[in-house]
């Protein structure tokens, strides 16, 4: 509707009743009036219509040429007195070829083109009334005519391919630089594709020895898993803000631990410890001061454990946590105790009978010591030998009797002399031999009780 309005106000303005609205290209958008005595549709398959194509004989090559004039100075083209061959008969008719203008409603954008088709009124010379040398005038004059169109027409398709053979040397050269930057950047890319095949071998290698590194890690993490599940030793790490890292299955024993209590604080765990309220105090001790500390702590089943906190340190001697280990000693505390409650029933044993117990080893030096007498120091005799505490003929006499028990492995009692601090001495002395756990004989146990006082009386 638009290419109507548009078409139909510039013929109005022309006061022409046959038009085309066409393009730069000649390829018609809108036709106006009767334009059949002028142009005829092409043979062929029907598409857009090309007005150039279309024109008849005598109009075509001067519509050409003036479109394309119009086209290139966008100025009016008029040719009159065309004689245009329609239907056997010859017509002749005015050309107007314009540029058309936008208007407030209608853009124009590409630019289009109105052809303009006027009949002529001139009257034209019938030849059968015309004399010979005046049709011969006229025949001549209209073959100027066709050929100073043809003329301009070729100067003007000469102009056309000169401006496309220049526009092609142009985009030969665009091609040629575009051409060139492709080279360059083909080359730049071959580089590009041998430097990243080279970071992708140097990856892969990479990648092997990542691989290789996991592996020895992964041996090693079960390495370890197994040697602390196997040692039986419950083990806790925990870090700087005493969460709990990871731990071993046996320390499950003595405090409360479950999969999911990784990443809590072992303060918020209920503990099996009996009697230790201090677990959160001694590891952030360890943790400011850097100092091992060693608890003997018990659980309320009855099991004794040594706790050691230690500073948990990395390779590269960086603190990153705390170690918490228990190693159980209930056997080992039970046998102290057993023992430290032998130790006292000899000393108040010790306390009321005037007996001596000491040990001594193989080479007859006093090793062990227990007396109620105040005339034996222990201070004085660890270490020594009769021979550094009694005259020479008793210790050479004493020392005979401990070496046969050693050799014969068997024991002996005798009464037997000694002067100590310059005062004479009789004492009863028993000598057994002092076997290990393999039934060696490793020293001699003696037990001694002063008869000083009976051996004077009977003398």
């Amino acid at each position: 509707k638009q290419l109507r309005e548009l078409t139909e106000q510039t013929l109005l303005r022309q006061i022409v009743q046959l038009g085309a609205l066409v393009n730069a290209q000649g390829d018609i958008l809108y036709l106006y009036g009767q334009t059949g005595k002028y142009l005829e549709p092409t043979t062929g398959e029907s598409g857009i219509n090309n007005i150039l194509k279309m024109a008849r004989e005598g109009l075509s090559s001067n519509l050409a040429i003036a479109l394309h004039e119009v086209t290139r100075t966008q100025e009016t083209v008029y040719r009159p007195g065309l004689t245009v061959k329609t239907n056997g008969d010859f017509t002749t008719v005015n050309l107007i070829v314009k540029l058309v203008t936008s208007t407030s409603e209608i853009s124009t954008e590409p630019p289009l083109y109105l052809v303009m088709l006027e009949q002529s009124t001139a009257p034209r010379v019938n030849e059968s009334e015309a004399d010979s040398e005046s049709n011969d005038h006229t025949h001549i004059l209209e073959l100027k005519q066709e050929l100073r169109i043809k003329e301009e027409y070729l100067q003007s398709t000469v102009e056309e391919l000169n401006s496309s053979n220049e526009e092609l040397q142009s985009s030969n050269e665009e091609l040629q630089s575009v051409n060139e930057e492709l080279q360059s950047t083909n080359e730049e890319l071959e580089t590009s594709k041998e430097e990243l095949q080279s970071v992708n071998e140097e990856l892969t290698t990479v990648n092997s020895e990542l691989q290789t590194k996991v592996a020895d890690l992964s041996q090693a993490n079960n390495d370890m898993n197994n040697l602390l599940a196997g040692t039986g030793i419950a083990t806790i790490f925990v870090d700087h803000q005493l969460r709990i890292l990871r731990f071993t299955p046996t320390a499950t024993k003595i405090i409360n631990l479950i999969k999911s209590d990784i990443g809590r604080s072992v303060g918020h765990i209920v503990n099996n410890l009996s009697g230790y309220t201090t677990l959160v105090a001694d590891i952030q001790e360890v943790l400011d001061t850097l100092i091992s500390k060693e608890i003997e702590v018990q659980t309320t089943d009855g099991q004794w454990y040594t706790m050691r906190i230690l500073p948990y340190r990395t390779i590269d001697n960086i603190i990153e946590g705390a170690v918490l280990t228990f190693v159980e000693i209930t056997e080992a505390h039970e046998l102290r105790e057993s023992l430290r409650m032998s130790a006292e029933r000899m000393r108040v044993a010790l306390s009321i009978v005037p007996l001596s117990v000491f040990n001594q080893d193989r080479d007859l030096r006093y090793t062990w010591f227990r007396s109620s007498d105040p005339a034996f120091s222990i201070q004085q005799i660890i270490g020594k030998t009769d021979t550094d505490l009694l005259q020479e003929q008793e210790a050479v006499a004493l020392n005979a009797l401990k070496k046969q028990v050693l050799e014969s492995g068997k024991a002996v009692r005798k009464n037997i002399q000694a002067t100590i601090e310059d005062k004479k001495f009789v004492f009863d002395l028993l000598i057994e031999p002092l076997r290990d756990a393999t039934g060696a004989v490793v020293g001699i146990t003696c037990a001694s009780i002063d008869i000083t006082r009976q051996h004077d009386n009977k003398q």
